[in-house]
């Protein structure tokens, strides 16, 4: 004879224990999270970005002789270079946030791989584009356009790389996190529109400060929007049985 008690629904507070007990990011901690995600990210975007800038045109001034005749290749590692000290910088002052919930020394090297391979891939065919529009011989304003969508979305694919790198991490600590992949590709969906936005206006700026005013936008607007969607996506997941807390 089956037991009376066999099927008896678990109680809902239990219930909604365990669904606060599975999330990566805990409720009450996800507002604190957000905002210290958010600035640490903001700081790498600001930090990681005048380091590179500052590497770069101090290797730049002081070519090796080696590559005296060809100073085309070491400007290009250059390039590099100062991406590869931008991309440890943002992911190291990602990483710390991160530390409470999931290893930020494994998210740290994931994304600095992740953000060279992205940008290299990036670059390569938004060159190939550009070169490709620049042997046309006559450009129509609708091929301009097609060649500037083009070249948009090869920035923003370039992001699943990012996506895959990131996820090789969080796939050992959280569940079905698959969908991660595509978070920087949205993230930078994202900035693409808010820059094109942006450049719709950019005619009400007075000319005087047009540029410094355009550009702290840009910026401002690319480092919180690469801080508040992958915020959001963390606290998102759940985490395994075996996860890094």
């Amino acid at each position: 004879m089956p037991s009376l008690f066999q099927n008896i629904p678990q109680n809902p507070s239990e219930s909604h224990v365990k669904q606060e007990n599975s999330l990566l990011i805990p409720r009450p901690k996800r507002r604190e999270f957000f905002l210290l995600f958010t600035f640490m990210t903001t700081l790498g975007w600001i930090g990681g970005g005048i380091a590179s800038l500052a590497l770069e045109k101090i290797l730049r001034e002081n070519i090796p002789a080696y590559f005296v005749q060809n100073e085309l290749l070491w400007y290009r590692i250059t390039k590099l270079i100062a991406t590869g000290l931008f991309a440890l910088i943002f992911a190291a002052d990602q990483s710390i946030p991160l530390n409470k919930y999931i290893s930020g020394w494994s998210w740290m090297v994931a994304t600095t791989i992740g953000w060279l391979v992205a940008n290299t891939v990036s670059q390569s065919w938004i060159t190939y584009i550009s070169d490709l529009a620049a042997s046309t011989n006559q450009i129509s304003p609708q091929t301009s356009i097609f060649f500037a969508v083009l070249s948009t979305a090869a920035y923003i694919f370039s992001g699943l790389w990012l996506g895959l790198l990131q996820w090789l991490v969080l796939r050992r600590q959280v569940k079905k996190s698959w969908w991660w992949i595509v978070i920087p590709s949205i993230s930078y969906f994202t900035i693409s529109i808010s820059i094109f936005l942006i450049s719709l206006v950019q005619n009400f700026i007075p000319v005087i400060h047009r540029d410094v005013t355009l550009y702290l936008a840009t910026q401002s607007l690319t480092a919180f929007i690469l801080a508040a969607i992958p915020a959001i996506g963390f606290c998102r997941l759940r985490k395994t049985v075996n996860s890094y807390q």
